[in-house]
């Protein structure tokens, strides 16, 4: 390049700009190329709010600001944490409640995490469950109770009797609001609503022929001290009572020190799992236009046809009337008291069956800014890790940024090993914002294991490089962006809602009914730990509303989290929503692949509606005169012109669930060459490919990753913050452009490979 001639003072500021390139040119030399300077740094060194931030029990014992000031100062220095959620327990607990020298130590905490840089999530309950101020796990005062009697759980009851014609029925009605009276016919099942009969009090039926149960359906106060989880109104009584308080005192810490809301463990198996609420059919005719008063029985009993559609439209109603009458009702006042987010989760969602303990297990968290789920105990008797992946999910579908698991509480002293693992796992699923439980004021006084704090010997020395690591990981993944996904499972909500009924053998605690057909939690662990292909749960919801059929892909249309399937998997289902299957038609009529694994459907979650036509046209298979469906093997194919693939397994086989998989996607997004056991999950952000990897097993690990698209990674370590060059090549195959990344990860342990978009 030829350069005019410069005076003096042009040529030295040109040596000045000269010198400034070749020094940048350097520093690339000598420095990884990391893609993003500052998020390499803080992956290297994550800040404090990158940090774990465990529960902090204030167990059975007098706190003092002496006491607060020394442990927040070590749980941050020592242990590495950078925040609390203050949880006062136990019957000994002082200062009492909610009362002006619990508000004083309180706020001594408050000016310690201000000084330390830390944040509090305000733990809204004095013990657990959320939703009594203090009844349970508390020093059983039962506040919230005490105050508004009326505004506590209802239960839905049934008093029933058997009437014969001729006659006459006359009864007084029992005390409660009377939610509905039906007969039905004993023989054949038809049903008359009786509810308009009644007259000052009682009710006169003149009996039809026939054998008769007539059944009178009322709404009472349960003598639970919770608050009426389904009733808005209500549940403003507690958060006025409890949040509003914490609000008052401390309106200038909210949305800056207080940047959360944690509500704990409600549930509707309370009640005997019959919670209902007395203005339950007016909300239900208001949305609907008709009353539910003849659909009652289904809640017990067979009514023929319309039992699954009846069941489906009662308690997925009361599902929503719980999951915006509590959960979102507390997030509706986060957002208008500092902005601040509410997170928190359900009780016993390791249950199969959520239709009286969650309602819905993904349903119940739409409407809070972080969903969680709890993991606690051990062993298969809680295998919380096959519900992670529903939980993530949640956000995945409403487009949602973190997810939360409050996680090692009541697992006894478990190993590091351990303990790393079951983080690994959680974050190959999606979660991103680990609530370690817990540390203890008093630690002698520990109910729960592990005692996770600087005075325990068994993990002292080892909690700053976990919080290190943790924090490494929340750099990373609690990034906005999206998810990405070849696969989706449709979560079998109708299903487990039509087979579901009250007073159920297993009893209430454990779900009450064991769904026969269900395989969805065990069907989606196979994906995540056997096959290893990732994969999104869809809600129905979510795929009538939120999805659209484009040529042979099915499209998330989130603003972020937006995902595209080639595949869409359904579990075992003996009910399916008519608008889901017609959407799975048109997909599946535009060359989309679908799965169907161990039951197919025979009937509509809607009323009126036959689903096995449709279901005969996507699966080709035939039906009897009874009809139902003639299965002659265990695998069924059906193809159409446009490529369009459906495939029906009798039972989910890992070995031809990976064929199917493989056939029908050939190039995935992720796919590992010699087969190996890596858990993985990959995320895109505005400036970045981010995939983690997982060996959560004892074995090494030496495979190669094939990654589509053509991309540069490094190779970042969680467990050291060094980052590296990757090893891999470039190829193509199918006119698609693919990188071949090596990955070699001993026994528990795990790599980021990150890289541009």
């Amino acid at each position: 390049m030829i350069i005019p001639s410069r005076t003096k003072k042009t040529r030295k500021i040109f040596r000045g700009y000269y010198f400034r390139l070749l020094f940048c040119l350097v520093c690339l030399a000598i420095v990884p190329p990391d893609l993003y300077p500052q998020s390499a740094r803080d992956f290297v060194t994550p800040p404090l709010q990158y940090k774990p931030r465990p529960l902090w029990f204030w167990n059975n014992v007098t706190v003092t600001p002496e006491g607060i000031t020394e442990q927040m100062q070590n749980l941050r220095d020592k242990c590495g944490y950078g925040g609390l959620g203050i949880l006062p327990f136990g019957a000994n607990f002082k200062p009492k409640y909610l009362e002006d020298d619990y508000f004083k130590v309180y706020d001594v905490a408050l000016e310690n995490a201000k000084k330390l840089g830390m944040k509090l999530c305000l733990y809204d309950e004095y013990g657990f469950p959320s939703g009594s101020a203090g009844a349970i796990n508390g020093d059983e005062i039962p506040r919230f109770k005490n105050a508004f009697p009326d505004a506590t759980i209802h239960r839905l009851d049934k008093l029933e009797e058997t009437v014969t014609y001729p006659g006459e029925y006359a009864r007084a009605l029992p005390k409660g609001t009377l939610m509905s009276i039906v007969a039905m016919d004993s023989l054949t099942n038809k049903r008359i609503d009786l509810t308009h009969k009644v007259s000052e009090g009682h009710i006169t039926w003149k009996v039809q022929p026939g054998t008769w149960k007539v059944m009178i359906f009322v709404c009472v106060i349960d003598g639970d001290p919770n608050v009426d989880y389904l009733d808005p109104d209500a549940v403003d009584k507690f958060i006025g009572m409890v949040h509003q308080q914490f609000y008052d005192q401390f309106k200038e810490y909210f949305g800056t020190t207080i940047d959360g809301i944690f509500y704990d463990e409600p549930t509707m198996y309370r009640a005997a799992g019959r919670m209902w609420t007395p203005r339950f059919n007016e909300w239900f005719e208001e949305k609907y236009g008709y009353s539910p008063t003849i659909d009652y029985p289904a809640l017990w009993y067979d009514i023929g046809v319309d039992t699954q559609a009846a069941r489906n439209s009662l308690f997925g109603f009361r599902t929503e009337l719980y999951a915006k009458g509590f959960m979102k009702r507390i997030q509706d006042w986060c957002d208008t008291h500092g902005g601040i987010t509410a997170t928190g989760h359900q009780d016993n969602e390791d249950m199969k069956n959520p239709v009286s303990i969650s309602g819905d297990l993904m349903k119940c968290h739409q409407f809070q800014d972080i969903p969680g789920i709890d993991r606690i105990g051990g062993g298969a008797s809680r295998p919380s890790e096959k519900y992670y992946k529903l939980i993530s999910s949640v956000a995945y579908n409403w487009d949602k940024q973190l997810v939360m698991s409050e996680t090692y509480g009541d697992m006894g002293n478990l190993s590091w090993k351990e303990i790393y693992a079951i983080a690994m796992e959680q974050y190959t699923k999606g979660i991103n914002y680990l609530i370690p439980h817990a540390a203890w004021y008093d630690n002698q006084k520990v109910t729960f294991l592990p005692e996770l704090s600087y005075r325990n010997p068994l993990y002292a020395d080892g909690l700053p490089d976990y919080s290190t690591f943790i924090g490494r990981l929340n750099v990373l993944l609690q990034t906005k962006g999206r998810h990405v996904a070849d696969v989706a499972l449709l979560y079998p909500i109708a299903s487990l809602q039509g087979s579901h009924y009250l007073d159920g053998p297993l009893g209430y605690y454990a779900g009450g009914v064991a769904i026969p057909e269900d395989n969805y939690a065990d069907l989606g662990e196979l994906f995540s730990t056997d096959i290893c292909c990732d994969f999104t749960w869809l809600h129905p919801d979510v795929l009538d509303e939120r999805c659209k059929v484009a040529g042979n892909t099915l499209k998330l249309t989130n603003k972020v989290n937006y995902e595209k399937y080639k595949v869409i998997v359904i579990p075992a289902h003996q009910t399916i929503r008519w608008s889901n299957l017609k959407k799975i038609k048109q997909f599946y009529d535009n060359g989309g692949k679908v799965i169907a694994i161990g039951t197919l459907h025979t009937r509509s979650a809607e009323f009126n509606k036959d689903v096995r036509a449709t279901i005969r046209e996507i699966f080709g298979i035939q039906m009897d005169n009874q009809r139902k469906y003639i299965l002659s093997d265990s695998v069924t194919i059906h193809t159409n012109a446009k490529g369009g693939e459906a495939v029906f397994l009798t039972t989910p086989d890992a070995a031809k669930i990976r064929q199917c998989i493989e056939t029908m996607i050939p190039l995935r997004d992720v796919k590992m060459e010699k087969g190996s056991k890596l858990r993985y999950i990959h995320k895109i952000t505005d400036t970045s490919n981010i995939y983690y990897f997982a060996n959560i097993t004892l074995d090494n690990i030496d495979d190669t990753v094939i990654l589509r698209g053509k991309i540069e990674p490094e190779l970042w370590d969680p467990h050291t913050g060094k980052v590296s060059k990757a090893e891999y090549i470039h190829l193509s195959e199918g006119g698609e452009e693919l990188t071949k990344v090596k990955i070699q990860l001993p026994g528990n342990h795990s790599c980021f490979l990150v890289a541009k978009p």
